[in-house]
């Protein structure tokens, strides 16, 4: 039978793209603040050095700048030393000493003896303003230069991005391998309940997984042991009930045999070598612990023709008009011999049973499609009124209501099917049961 598709790696893709969701949200609100903040690290620390740098060549300038030319605090500090530390001297008359200060900085602040910091092309510029004696502003200006700022950011930021990338991997493999704990169990219990729903009984679990799954698996393991004990006692009751009528059938076909010889002897003989036949296989079914064969099948179109010649006696007796049209040739179900014969026999009796002697009767066999037979049986009487006829106990009649539900089971079983319609030939009710070719998938 097919059966419904694994859904497991839904299951486990849906659990792992939530956890790597969630786990990415947590892993950017905890890194992208951590790599803003060595970004601002590296840029406090190159200004910091900055800063030193320049209060350190203000200092020499102010100790020597009150006694000395311009170019006696140049040779002083000396200018290679400037250069090294990306460091300016401005002096009030306007010359430079150090590195080149472009002309369009504006120095205005500084000259008026404020300390301040401002960026520029070539990265971020610490000013610091030296009075002379004079009152004249000398300015030392200090560059952090761009790769300073930045120095060891872009490093960070990947080891950082490694770091979350390894944290999504393990929070991935985590979620997959809850998944698989949580799964893995589930499958099982799916494959065990459709082995059970095929007719394997002896279908159990080990059961695994959270604690819920697990008690869930022992539920079922519970439940198949007892409908397993259920199914048996059924059996083993219908066997022993069939064993005790083997008596008053022996008792009844010697009577039978007693009677004067005729055509409604040898119907009361066959009958009762039907009743025998069936009360033999239901022992022999009631005595296996399970059927052997889940799938036996039979020829329909072969059953067809034998109940519909065993039926063919009555409806000559009645005056009635019995047609049998076989149209198939691959006629294979997947229906026990023994079912259909039970199922053929309880559509025909129906006919019988609830029409008068001389109304017609027809037989039917043919294809539905390229996979599946269409079995019908109809009548010129007055058709089926009541829906639930097929319905077990449902009946308008004498009836005991089972026979329309036998023939339903019976093809429902196999993954057919049982409509109730007009027949549109003999203007009374159509049984038509659908029934799928043996080795075809079922629903």
């Amino acid at each position: 039978s097919r059966r419904s598709p694994d859904r497991s790696g839904l299951v486990r893709r849906s659990l792992i793209l939530v956890t790597a969701g969630v786990t990415s949200m947590v892993v950017i609100a905890f890194l992208v603040p951590l790599g803003i903040l060595v970004s601002a690290l590296a840029f406090d620390r190159a200004v910091t050095r900055a800063e030193r740098d320049a209060e350190s060549v203000a200092r020499l300038v102010a100790v020597v700048g009150p006694s000395a030319t311009n170019d006696g605090v140049a040779a002083a500090i000396g200018e290679p030393r400037l250069i090294g530390l990306a460091a300016s001297i401005v002096f009030p008359d306007g010359t430079v000493v150090g590195l080149p200060v472009p002309s369009d900085e504006d120095l205005d602040a500084a000259l008026a003896g404020t300390a301040f910091r401002a960026a520029v092309p070539a990265g971020e510029a610490v000013y610091v303003p030296v009075a002379q004696a004079d009152g004249a502003i000398t300015v030392v200006r200090v560059v952090a230069p761009n790769d300073e700022l930045t120095r060891g950011v872009r490093g960070s930021w990947l080891i950082l991005a490694g770091l979350g990338a390894v944290l999504i991997g393990l929070s991935v493999l985590a979620a997959d391998r809850f998944g698989r704990s949580i799964v893995r169990p589930v499958n099982e219990l799916s494959e065990a309940a459709a082995m059970l729903k095929e007719g394997d009984f002896t279908a159990r679990v080990t059961p695994a997984g959270p604690p819920e799954i697990e008690a869930v698996g022992e539920e079922f393991n519970l439940l198949a042991k007892q409908v397993e004990h259920l199914l048996q006692e059924e059996r083993e009751t219908a066997a022993d009930l069939a064993h005790r009528l083997r008596t008053p059938l022996t008792a009844a076909r010697l009577d039978a045999e007693a009677l004067p010889p005729g055509r409604a002897t040898d119907r009361i003989v066959d009958d009762l070598d039907d009743l025998e036949r069936i009360a033999n296989f239901i022992i022999g079914e009631g005595r296996r612990p399970v059927r052997t064969e889940v799938d036996p099948g039979c020829d329909l179109a072969e059953v067809v023709r034998e109940r519909a010649a065993f039926w063919l006696a009555l409806s000559e007796e009645q005056g009635r008009t019995f047609s049998t049209d076989v149209a198939v040739s691959d006629a294979h179900v997947a229906v026990p011999r023994v079912d259909a014969v039970a199922m053929i026999d309880a559509l025909l009796e129906n006919g019988f049973a609830h029409t008068g002697e001389r109304v017609p009767l027809a037989i039917s066999l043919g294809a539905g499609g390229s996979a599946s037979l269409v079995l019908a049986v109809e009548d010129g009487g007055g058709g089926i009124v009541d829906p639930d006829a097929v319905e077990r106990g449902a009946s308008t009649g004498d009836s005991t209501g089972l026979g329309l539900d036998i023939v339903r089971r019976t093809a429902e079983a196999s993954g057919g099917s049982l409509e109730l319609e007009a027949s549109p030939t003999l203007g009374g009710a159509r049984v038509v049961v659908t029934l799928p070719k043996r080795g075809s998938d079922r629903a």
